[in-house]
């Protein structure tokens, strides 16, 4: 009998010690500006608001004015949350520099990361515009997207943004995808 609980705790213990850990350790400062932040922030301000959306997917462009929900919103920046370089793995990956109004995090030439740069302008202590570039590559697929949002200082929310992506896969023509929107 003893031999058998021995072998269940033994198994258990082994099942808990392989599973993955999803999460990572938590850094205890962040390193970089923190983008997923900003944006949650942000979006929060702009719940009730409509977008003038246009989209250009190949040179066929699409405007509609829609209204979001916060889950909606948060789809449409996914590309946003995805740029934010604040984990564990990243955390000596980057280099950065100021000048007077500008914060930028540019990618170390021996690392290894999608998001090759953030450029984060200021006014007054506050982010005013946000550009990003991520780029995605193996041997079948090509991927770049460069982002922007823009600030209004006068009502200190989101005033437009602008995504634009290039995907290519192998044998495949390119994939051309440009996405503004105008908060109103």
């Amino acid at each position: 009998m003893k031999i058998k609980n021995y072998f269940a705790v033994l198994l258990f213990g082994m099942a808990i010690a392989c599973s993955p850990n999803t999460e990572g350790p938590a850094l205890e400062k962040l390193p970089y500006f923190d983008l997923k932040s900003f944006i949650n922030l942000e979006l929060s301000k702009i719940e009730a608001d409509s977008v003038l959306k246009t989209s250009v997917i190949n040179g066929e462009e699409q405007v509609v004015d829609l209204l979001y929900t916060s889950e909606d919103w948060k789809e449409e920046f996914a590309a946003f949350y995805e740029a934010d370089i604040n984990v564990p793995s990243l955390a000596t990956a980057y280099s950065t520099r100021t000048t007077p109004d500008q914060l930028i995090h540019e990618l170390l030439p021996e690392a290894k990361g999608k998001v090759k740069e953030i450029t984060v302008r200021y006014v007054q202590n506050y982010p005013v515009w946000i550009t990003f570039r991520i780029k995605d590559e193996n041997v079948f697929y090509t991927s770049t997207t460069l982002g922007e949002l823009y600030m209004n200082q006068a009502t200190g929310k989101i005033d437009h943004y602008k995504l634009e992506t290039t995907q290519k896969v192998l044998f495949l023509s390119p994939t051309h995808i440009k996405i503004s929107g105008f908060i109103h």
